[in-house]
């Protein structure tokens, strides 16, 4: 049994049944949709898709504080050391290596990587996103901000994922409709929105989703709350 945070935006923490934690694209202290009362009180793992801010923010000091294993692009990962994070595991598109006892992919994202730095944007990699395959046999992809690409087939053939976390917000990310389109080409049986309504600008809902997917996919919509716990 896998528990399941979504604590908005794109942040999520992941708790295994053996008690590891995983955090996926921290942002915390000024994300407006952060649950405020809500602790994060043990680390294991942290997972980045990207460096963006509201996607890294704090990634430093959570890494500081809790000394998890902490996964990134290679580039990324050489920044998230300059800036004295250790248990760095870099990695690269296609490769798989086993953090806190899950096996973790990396995989394709349509997206942008820029760092910002002191007032300037450097080079971060590329973005990204991630398989996770636990050991109970299921997979969780983790799709990061991108726009929906026909490579999906690729993931659902060599992954065969049995939960989707896909952006709906639109402007930055998909929408709702690309999002469909993702669910359709994955053809993966559960999906949970994300990066949505954090700000007015992100308008996809996943009442939307669910709308396009009415008659071109047998996927369910799992329309989380920030701070609420599930379980799958």
């Amino acid at each position: 049994m896998l528990e399941i945070t979504w604590l908005g935006h794109g942040t999520f923490k992941l708790r295994l049944e053996s008690g590891e934690v995983l955090i996926l694209d921290p942002w915390i202290a000024n994300n407006p949709a952060y649950p405020k009362q809500y602790v994060i009180d043990r680390v294991d793992a942290i997972l980045v898709t990207h460096g963006h801010y509201d996607h890294i923010e704090d990634a430093v000091a959570l890494a500081k504080k809790f000394s998890p294993k902490v996964v990134a692009i290679f580039e990324t990962c050489l920044w998230l050391g300059s800036k004295g994070v250790e248990n760095l595991c870099g990695m690269n598109k296609g490769g798989t290596q086993q953090v806190a006892g899950v096996d973790v992919t990396m995989t394709h994202a349509v997206h942008s990587c820029g760092i910002l730095d002191d007032g300037k944007v450097i080079y971060g990699g590329e973005a990204c996103g991630y398989v996770l395959r636990f050991a109970d046999g299921r997979s969780l992809y983790f799709a990061g901000d991108t726009a929906p690409f026909s490579d999906m087939l690729l993931i659902r053939e060599l992954y065969r994922p049995d939960l989707a976390i896909l952006p709906i917000g639109d402007l930055f990310t998909t929408g709702p409709r690309g999002a469909a389109l993702a669910c359709r080409l994955l053809q993966v049986p559960k999906v949970i929105p994300m990066h949505f309504g954090t700000f007015p600008s992100l308008t996809g809902r996943p009442e939307q989703l669910a709308e396009y997917m009415k008659d071109q996919v047998e996927c369910e919509v799992w329309a989380l709350e920030p701070g609420k716990t599930v379980k799958w």
